[in-house]
């Protein structure tokens, strides 16, 4: 990867790209439990506008993307979500997920979210690296949680790793 990477704002016109790389990571049986990347309409309606960040070359292409979810309707955890990040395969090791959390991050704290959280396979090293680097702590562990329905584990029953950050500025 050779060119300069800019972050902005995911747009709709960015989605092809974005549900390519969505697929491409859980089809690893690494990222998640979900078996398919959701159609626009889905995605739009579950994840936050304002908190939706992608990482693009200079040509336009998308290498990576975040967004968040609100954990709940309920008022009281207004201030919480629950975040995806996903890099192509050919664009790790580059820095982009840091700097997508970052985004994400800067993004949620200026609109007073006080909580980022996640769920991450134990075995994905690289994103409990990445995510314990941006100030994320392990607050869970859940043993045999689901069975993978996919991937090269498909039929295993899974542990997850509840992690989460606390804005210290809210």
């Amino acid at each position: 990867m050779t060119s300069t990477v800019t972050l902005r704002n995911m747009e709709p016109p960015d989605w092809p790209s974005v549900r390519r790389i969505y697929q491409e990571g859980i089809d690893t049986g690494q990222a998640t439990f979900e078996t398919q990347a959701p159609d626009w309409d889905s995605f739009d309606r579950s994840r936050l506008p304002g908190h939706r960040h992608v990482a693009a070359s200079t040509d336009g292409q998308v290498l990576g993307w975040a967004a968040a979810s609100p954990t709940s309707s309920r008022p009281a955890y207004a201030g919480v979500v629950e975040h995806s990040i996903y890099v192509t395969a050919e664009a790790c090791g580059f820095g982009l997920g840091k700097a997508l959390l970052n985004a994400l991050i800067n993004s949620t704290e200026s609109a007073g979210i006080w909580t980022i959280q996640a769920t991450v396979f134990p075995e994905n090293g690289p994103s409990l690296r990445l995510h314990q680097t941006a100030g994320f702590v392990i607050i869970g562990h859940r043993n045999r949680i689901a069975r993978m329905s996919h991937g090269p584990l498909a039929g295993q029953w899974r542990d997850t790793i509840l992690i989460e950050r606390r804005s210290p500025a809210i």
